[in-house]
């Protein structure tokens, strides 16, 4: 039975939980895809949302009454979850503004591309890896709609079970100090490749590490845009901890040279994955300002560093790994971006590790300029 006396409050939404699954703590996800959604309402003045692994139904309901959304389905593959789903968005049926089913979730894909039933918004909240959905997510998105992908396994895509991340993933993921990032371009890139195979192409609108999952809204383009410069390995060196991007052309070609020792080191690859930007930072300045209307300073403040690091290399130099190479002490961030950029380098801070720097310098660089400044 439900309790109907404790319902929880997320910004606009009101509801209750049941046994249904609901996390607090990525609230912000959600506020990221609100203010997504509001976006593209706003540009494309219409906004159909498919939610489908609602749960206990928050992200419909903030979707519908924060995004202003036409119409919203939500489905959810747990059919004991009834009572409660459909009283937190008896509303929304009640005014005629959708539907809720209780089915797999690929055979709502399969329903949307039968019917030429396509959504402006596509949320696919799974757990573990977004993969088994994302072809068939696919096609029920509207040409220039977004689909909203979730990850919950980490340890997959981190180098921790890469012959695993092949089988999920179709690419090869190793351990390196950024392989957080690399969960994010893994998930990209799939998508990327997936879209390749049926003509269309992938643009994302961000990525997102909560410090547990990741998190990534993608556009779907009309034409393939898959190529050699946005799709392809990152090389890690494990004997200085540089990185280096590779081609398809460069495979077996690239190799680190340390000048000091002057010895070439083999690239520990990962890949294939995406290699562009992380952020689409123009979609992301129209999200923020409407974050400071609603004045979610949180939120606002996450999307500036998103922004600011959108245009950096596909990798980060943690502070940590920046002492122990150079054998002094960890230094602090903030000094330590103001001194590359008075060295004439980019630099500046990462949403996805906070003892982390992203910056066009190579790291012999950032230990250098941590020494004498």
């Amino acid at each position: 039975m439900i309790n109907y006396e404790s319902l929880i409050c997320e910004e606009t939404a009101y509801f209750t939980v049941g046994k249904t699954f609901y996390r607090p703590h990525s609230k912000i996800t959600r506020d990221l895809g609100v203010l997504a959604a509001k976006v593209y309402k706003q540009t494309q003045e219409k906004l159909r949302v498919l939610d489908v692994m609602t749960g206990c139904g928050v992200r419909s309901i903030r979707y519908y009454l924060e995004s202003d959304a036409d119409y919203i389905w939500s489905n959810d593959s747990n059919p004991e979850n009834k009572e409660t789903i459909e009283y937190n968005l008896g509303f929304i049926l009640q005014e005629n503004k959708g539907k809720i089913s209780y089915q797999n979730a690929n055979n709502i894909f399969f329903e949307c591309y039968n019917n030429k039933d396509y959504y402006d918004l596509v949320d696919v909240d799974a757990f573990g890896s977004p993969n088994p959905y994302l072809s068939t997510a696919l096609w029920a998105t509207k040409i220039g709609g977004l689909i909203y992908l979730t990850c919950t396994d980490g340890r997959t895509g981190t180098g921790h079970l890469p012959e695993k991340c092949l089988q999920v993933y179709g690419s090869y993921g190793r351990s390196h100090p950024a392989a957080q990032e690399q969960v994010l371009r893994l998930i990209i890139g799939s998508a990327l490749q997936q879209a390749a195979t049926m003509g269309l192409g992938i643009e994302p609108i961000f990525s997102f590490f909560t410090g547990q999952n990741y998190r990534v809204m993608l556009r779907l383009l009309p034409k393939i845009n898959l190529s050699l410069d946005n799709y392809g390995f990152l090389g890690y060196c494990h004997q200085c901890g540089e990185y280096a991007t590779i081609s398809y052309q460069q495979l077996g070609k690239s190799r680190c040279y340390d000048q000091e020792e002057k010895q070439d080191y083999n690239y520990t690859i990962s890949g294939a994955m995406w290699l562009g930007n992380l952020h689409n930072q123009e979609y992301l300045k129209t999200m923020k300002n409407l974050a400071i209307n609603l004045k979610w300073r949180k939120v606002s403040d996450l999307l500036s560093t998103m922004i600011n690091e959108s245009n950096f290399p596909p990798y980060f130099y943690t502070l940590g790994e920046i002492g122990r190479r150079g054998k002094l002490d960890i230094p602090k961030r903030s000094q330590l971006i103001t001194a590359l950029e008075n060295q004439g380098f980019s630099a500046t801070i990462t949403h996805i590790n906070p003892q982390a720097i992203k910056t066009n310098a190579t790291l012999k660089k950032c230990i250098y300029i941590a020494l004498v400044s």
